[in-house]
């Protein structure tokens, strides 16, 4: 699998997890609130906050079908809440100064142009876009950037064509795994997926975009090997919004990012004992002692011995093999027996 980098982040699998904390439009279009949400990100351990560059009349439809995690009409939404191009400046330059990451998603190619104009260092592309071939396309060819690709609401067959779609642009590719459901149920996370992706998907980097309220399934992607989890944040979960339902606090995300840094730490995949299990390994395992006292030139039979701790004897698993053997000197019950003790 081959790495990606955006901005000075290498992601792969042997980097670590690249965490991405998704504004969305939990600011509702207040600069304010998003430069907070920034800040916190940065504060919790995020490698990225995400934001959302919408231009609705390039995007869909007046008239488009409402969702069920929506209280109005997503355009009349959008057109009293997202941020405008000069706010994503202040936020990019913001960001640079507090050294995390800004990252957007642009909704439209004319969005992705406004957000290449101000030097994202990458687009995230959302469900809803990913089998925009034309879009997607134009964009990997002309700015050159990394991509990460949500595959929510989509088939394999469907996330081929735009893998093949984008690796023959060149583009430095990354698709998350992810369930466009306000929230999921569990039932249909399907977490093993990622690692279908993983193998179907050799030339991309595989994540997770995850959608639960809570943190766990974020925790077992990193395990199944996702390499860049999303997870959408909100300054407070008493405020409504299309978002709160799918979106955790910062304290949560703090947390998150540990239990994520933990997770990837012990991964590893050598069995061998540690250092540290040297001092429990040499009273925790057992040794064959004498079950009675015993006289010198004793056939020792079943019975006269059995193993306990501590570990520091003839090994528990030796004890058949001193069957028969005899006592060179008596001993006495219930102790250690030594090789030095019985007969070659």
């Amino acid at each position: 699998m081959k790495n990606i980098k955006i901005s000075n982040h290498v992601i792969g699998d042997e980097s670590p997890v690249y965490i991405i904390a998704e504004a969305c439009d939990n600011h509702l279009g207040q600069i304010d609130k998003a430069i907070e949400m920034a800040r916190l990100a940065k504060l919790a351990g995020a490698s990225a906050v995400k934001y959302q560059h919408h231009l609705p009349d390039e995007e869909m439809l007046p008239e488009t079908p409402m969702s069920s995690n929506m209280e109005e009409p997503l355009y009349d939404f959008l057109k009293k809440y997202s941020l405008t191009l000069d706010d994503h400046k202040k936020l990019l330059t913001y960001c640079e100064n507090i050294g995390i990451t800004y990252l957007c998603t642009p909704f439209s190619y004319k969005a992705a142009e406004e957000l290449n104009s101000i030097g994202v260092p990458a687009f995230k592309i959302g469900s809803g876009e990913m089998t925009d071939i034309p879009s997607l396309t134009k964009m990997a060819t002309l700015f050159k950037k990394p991509m990460i690709v949500s595959t929510g609401m989509s088939t394999f067959e469907e996330i081929d064509v735009t893998y093949n779609a984008l690796l023959n642009t060149g583009v430095q590719l990354a698709f998350t795994n992810c369930i466009s459901e306000y929230p999921p149920s569990y039932e249909d996370m399907n977490l093993k997926v990622i690692s279908l992706m993983k193998t179907r998907y050799p030339n991309a980097i595989i994540g997770h975009s995850d959608h639960t309220p809570d943190l766990f399934t974020s925790f077992a992607a990193v395990a199944l090997g996702a390499k860049i989890i999303e997870k959408h944040v909100i300054l407070d979960k008493r405020q409504p919004g299309p978002d709160q339902s799918v979106s955790i606090d910062f304290n949560q995300f703090a947390n998150l990012v540990e239990g994520i840094r933990k997770i990837e730490s012990s991964l590893g995949s050598e069995k061998f004992v540690h250092s540290k299990e040297n001092e429990i390994r040499t009273w925790a395992f057992r040794s064959v002692v004498t079950t009675r006292p015993l006289p010198v030139g004793h056939t020792l039979e079943v019975g006269d011995i059995w193993t306990k701790r501590p570990g520091t004897g003839i090994p528990s698993a030796e004890l058949p093999n001193l069957i028969g053997k005899k006592l060179l000197k008596s001993v006495e019950g219930n102790v250690l027996l030594s090789w030095d003790d019985v007969t070659n």
